[in-house]
């Protein structure tokens, strides 16, 4: 099988799970299309029990294909460019420092008890890992779908400050979480061939953080200058013109060995504000924006059926299924601390509705972002058990916490008409 027929297949699989989920489940995105992708292993399986060189096959498929490379330079550089894009600083106003904090501190929060609490947990369950690779594991897991909160809170009448705060906190959480995560796996590796001090770890920050920051700083503002004087007919080249700069940023990330990540984040955030400014809304108009969003969500429903697909080849044992379940609560109270901790430092100086916390915590699912940095990482000892518990956490989560959280938002908000 061709490569191009492979991602034609995830591209059909992709559309039709849309469509059934869309005129069909009528449910949210994620939901949805989780239990649609459950749908997708429990037909492979049975298709494997039926035809058993049907697992040798997909096996060979996904082997052959490198789409962990795929994935890590490409789908989660868009998907981080297109949520960054989203955020417009204009809009966040005086919401604009508490969403900073709560994603920022609460992605740091959240990876550290996330990071021990697996590492102790693992232990107990036997099961050996660095301390480095749970907390890149803590890292990777953090960030919420901003899809999914943002397509259940516009449902019920909350205030705008609130709404403001739990959108921004998701599309700004993504590129944090994610830069961490790779930074955290930057150290794991050079642990393994050298004891670390702590030059290395400044220096390894210093280079991966630092260098996406000025690199994206540079191309950002280079194709904010190019935007201005595209005509404001010539949708197609401005589209173009995006993809181009992401493409570069990544190609010239990996060359300078910097954190591509960091710079399409950087990226994002320049041309989703400076682009929405007088001079440039006439040239990019709503079509940028729109182009990007949809790429999200196509990917997005992409990586639903990847891991469909991917559960047919890792290992089914049983202590990684129990370390993802157990997993999923320490996720769980992770995300309610790192969210409390914030407000309550906060609450000092600025008030925060009464059921803040509650919401931001129950309403942060886990989605796409998780599984993409999940199936992209290089191989190391513990991937396939990372790979478990992300999948067991973020079903648990979608399905869970998303089947729920309209009830807790119904009994604390009225619903829109």
């Amino acid at each position: 099988m061709h490569i191009l027929d492979v991602l034609a297949l995830f591209i059909l699989l992709a559309g039709v799970f849309i469509y059934l989920n869309t005129y069909y489940l009528k449910l949210p995105s994620s939901v949805g299309l989780m239990i649609l992708s459950l749908g997708l292993s429990v037909a492979l399986f049975v298709l494997e029990y039926l035809i058993p060189e049907f697992k040798s096959g997909t096996e060979r498929v996904l082997a052959d294909y490198e789409y962990h490379d795929v994935l890590f330079q490409i789908v989660l550089n868009f998907m981080l460019f297109a949520g960054a894009l989203q955020i417009d600083f204009r809009k966040l106003k005086e919401e604009k420092t508490p969403v900073l904090i709560l994603a920022i501190c609460g992605v740091f929060i959240s990876t550290a008890l996330i990071g021990f609490g697996v590492f102790y947990l693992l232990g107990w369950l036997g099961i050996e890992m660095d301390i480095l690779y749970c907390l890149m594991f803590g890292a990777l897991i953090s960030p919420t779908d901003p899809i999914a909160v943002t397509s259940t809170i516009k449902k019920f009448r909350l205030s705008e400050n609130l709404e403001t705060r739990i959108s921004g906190e998701s599309l700004i959480n993504d590129g944090v979480a994610v830069v961490l995560a790779l930074t955290i796996l930057d150290l794991a590796h050079a642990g393994e061939t050298h004891t670390l001090n702590l030059f290395d770890i400044i220096w390894i920050f210093g280079t991966d953080i630092m260098g996406g920051v000025v690199l994206g700083l540079f191309l950002g503002y280079t194709g904010y200058r190019v935007l201005l004087y595209i005509d404001n007919d010539e949708v197609e080249v401005e589209i173009l013109m995006t993809l181009a700069l992401v493409m570069a940023g990544t190609q010239l990330a990996e060359f300078m060995h910097v954190s591509s990540k960091q710079a399409v984040v950087i990226m994002g955030l320049i041309l989703g504000n400076e682009g929405r400014g007088s001079k440039v809304t006439s040239a990019t108009g709503d079509y940028v924006f729109k182009f990007w969003k949809l790429m999200e969500e196509s990917f997005n429903a992409m990586l639903f059926v990847l891991i469909g697909l991917e559960m047919l080849i890792i290992p089914w044992r049983s202590d990684y299924f129990a370390a993802g379940f157990f997993a999923f609560n320490i996720v769980l109270f992770s995300r309610w601390l790192s969210v409390f901790l914030p407000i309550k430092a906060m609450g000092t100086y600025r008030s925060f509705e009464k059921n803040t916390v509650a919401i931001l915590a129950w309403g942060g699912l886990r989605g796409g972002i998780p599984i993409a940095l999940s199936l992209s990482l290089p191989e190391f000892h513990g991937k396939e058990a990372i790979v478990t518990m992300t999948y067991i956490v973020v079903v648990c989560s979608v399905l869970y916490q998303g089947l729920t959280v309209p009830k807790l938002l119904k009994t604390t908000f009225p619903r829109r008409r």
